[in-house]
């Protein structure tokens, strides 16, 4: 299962926003980044962009593309297309989640996620910050 997924960082930096999965979804409740699994015909980039205005209200540019990962998990494998993005504005609304929040690489820990994640959180912790 193809997933893109955009690691949105603040207009005014620092911070990177989260959301928390709904109850009725799969791996309910734990935080993520925003994302979804991409249409016939669209390319990983126009997913992200595609799933984070409709789960954020937020439009982004990105950044760069970060390599693919792929995570099996017992009941499914998914391949995580990551784009580092920058938000126009911080007036993100959880549209798609149970909840959002911007967040200090430094506290991503704090935060539960599913494990196909932890690379990408790995590297947010020494993302040179500006």
């Amino acid at each position: 299962m193809i997933i893109a997924i955009a690691i949105i960082l603040h207009p005014s930096g620092g911070t990177v926003l989260i959301s928390k999965r709904r109850a009725d979804t799969h791996l309910a409740n734990l935080w993520e980044f925003p994302g979804g699994k991409c249409l016939p015909g669209e390319t990983p980039e126009e997913c992200a962009l595609r799933e984070t205005r409709e789960e954020t209200g937020l439009r982004v540019s990105v950044l760069e593309a970060w390599p693919p990962l792929t995570h099996t998990y017992p009941e499914r494998t998914v391949t995580l297309h990551p784009f580092l993005c920058r938000a126009g504005s911080g007036d993100a609304r959880p549209l798609g989640s149970k909840e959002i929040a911007w967040v200090r690489p430094s506290d991503l820990g704090d935060y539960p996620f599913p494990e196909a994640n932890a690379p990408l959180l790995e590297r947010l912790r020494s993302f040179a910050w500006s």
